[in-house]
């Protein structure tokens, strides 16, 4: 298991707490449907087969990110973009289902419009917190960071050496 050095923000906590509920709840309900009484069938409508075993199964995924979330390792950023993106084609499915003249709940595609956005935002939080912090800035904040220590310093390398210290913060390392 790969630790990191620094300390998880606050919206990683956050993220991790909700993909662990949104997870739990996931497997509940989906759960409910596939395996339990004739009524939970019933009260879910013209469910879609394919979408409610991948919900399902991504449900297990979702308490798993969510772990590695509260636990800040690198793999949960990778794993959330695998959810992101299987979930986006499992959308894109949906929608030639429905194009299909297939029977669906329009509270499905309620609900995959929330798991896309969400998961792609965890996504791009968390691959963009892997970034080096130097990468994060601007270019020009960059250039002007650059251009500063070289003036100060005479020259990069003399800038390291004397111990020029970067801004901290909380990215992955």
């Amino acid at each position: 298991m790969q630790n990191l050095s620094r300390k998880r923000p606050t919206w990683a906590a956050v993220a991790a707490l909700v993909a662990l509920a949104f997870g739990a709840l996931t497997v509940f309900s989906g759960g409910r449907v596939l395996f339990g009484p004739e009524a939970a069938r019933t009260a879910a409508g013209n469910y879609v087969p394919f979408v409610l075993w991948f919900n399902f199964l991504a449900g297990f995924a979702y308490v798993v990110a969510g772990a590695g979330l509260w636990l800040w390792q690198r793999w949960a950023a990778r794993l959330a973009l695998g959810i992101a993106g299987a979930t986006a084609l499992v959308f894109a499915a949906l929608g030639v289902h429905i194009a299909l003249g297939g029977a669906f709940e329009p509270r499905t595609v309620a609900a995959m419009t929330l798991r896309t956005a969400l998961w792609a935002a965890v996504a791009a939080l968390t691959l963009r917190a892997q970034r080096p912090c130097s990468l994060r800035a601007a270019p020009a904040q960059r250039a002007g960071a650059v251009r500063a220590a070289l003036t100060r310093a005479g020259s990069a390398g003399s800038a390291m050496r004397r111990g020029a210290t970067r801004r901290p913060c909380r990215c992955w390392t």
